[in-house]
């Protein structure tokens, strides 16, 4: 289910991420069965003209940043991607530069404010036990002026995704990571042997992705995906400044490279400067199975 929020007042971090919602907007419509970019942005641009709300957020995802940009056109305001932090309602605090500094914006434009979040930068609250007074109004979406035109030049062809039990990539506790050191497609297995094994999720760099070693939805960094795992291992990744943008927030990085200048070590807690060919292959005999 994709999901947008929206307020109508100006909020602090603890509103916006420890209060529930108190109504839920529901747009029943086969043109939403997929997440094609027009028929959302016009949505989204009716339910704003209707309920002048002050501020609308979306993950900072492949959904959000697919939709946002376009919908902040049509509403004519500039939108603030990537946010990390919330200082106020207009202040918020965002990565430049790959990550390596950290910008402080104040939006100072019209009605809406337009943020995608960074998901994997705040922490998840806690579940009141008090469910009954939570409970948000439901209400239906009066479609009756969306027409035809608002469907757009775009078109759903298929929807291709690997059959696996594996964690998704974005929420997964444990990321194991390969890099063009593997080589090839082939001993990219090792990597997901080795993820079965901690139940984790496989990612990715994009030098392993232009390579052809694994599809682009595994792909970690600045122009994949955001990740901040409890444990994150790389292996052959030699730790290019878009790559590192993806995952420095990680809790514990843990990096095996036979390059002892690879600046992936700079970012890691523990280092092993080793041939990943002889490392993975000792991790899957001694680790236990998964149970």
């Amino acid at each position: 289910m994709a999901m947008l929020r929206a307020v109508k007042t100006p909020f602090s971090l603890d509103f916006l991420f420890n209060l529930p919602a108190r109504s839920v907007l529901v747009a029943d419509s086969d043109k939403f069965t997929h997440s094609l970019a027009e028929p959302w942005a016009r949505l989204v641009h009716l339910v704003q003209q209707k309920g002048g709300y002050s501020h609308i957020l979306a993950a900072a995802n492949s959904f959000g940043k697919n939709i946002l940009p376009r919908a902040a056109a049509l509403l004519d305001v500039s939108p603030i991607t990537d946010v990390i932090d919330i200082s106020g309602s207009s202040q918020f605090v965002r990565p430049i530069y790959a990550g390596n500094a950290l910008c402080t914006v104040r939006y100072t434009g019209t009605s809406p404010c337009m943020l995608t979040i960074r998901s994997t930068s705040f922490p998840v609250p806690a579940i009141s036990a008090d469910t009954k007074s939570n409970e948000a109004r439901i209400s239906q979406v009066d479609l009756s002026t969306f027409g035809e035109d608002s469907v757009g030049k775009s078109r759903y062809v298929q929807h291709t995704s690997q059959d696996t039990e594996r964690p998704d990539l974005g929420s997964a506790r444990i990321v194991v990571t390969g890099g063009r050191g593997l080589k090839s497609a082939e001993n990219f297995k090792m990597i997901e042997k080795l993820a079965e094994k901690l139940g984790a999720a496989v990612g990715a760099t994009r030098a392993a992705v232009d390579a052809g070693f694994v599809p682009n939805d595994l792909q970690v960094g600045q122009t994949g995906k955001i990740v901040a795992p409890e444990l994150y291992m790389a292996f052959g990744v030699s730790g290019a400044i878009q790559h590192i943008a993806g995952m420095r927030d990680s809790r514990v990085i843990v990096a095996v490279n036979k390059d002892s200048d690879a600046p992936i070590f700079q970012v890691a807690d523990y280092g092993l400067v080793g041939d990943l060919f002889e490392v993975i292959p000792e991790l899957l005999e001694k680790l236990p199975e998964k149970k």
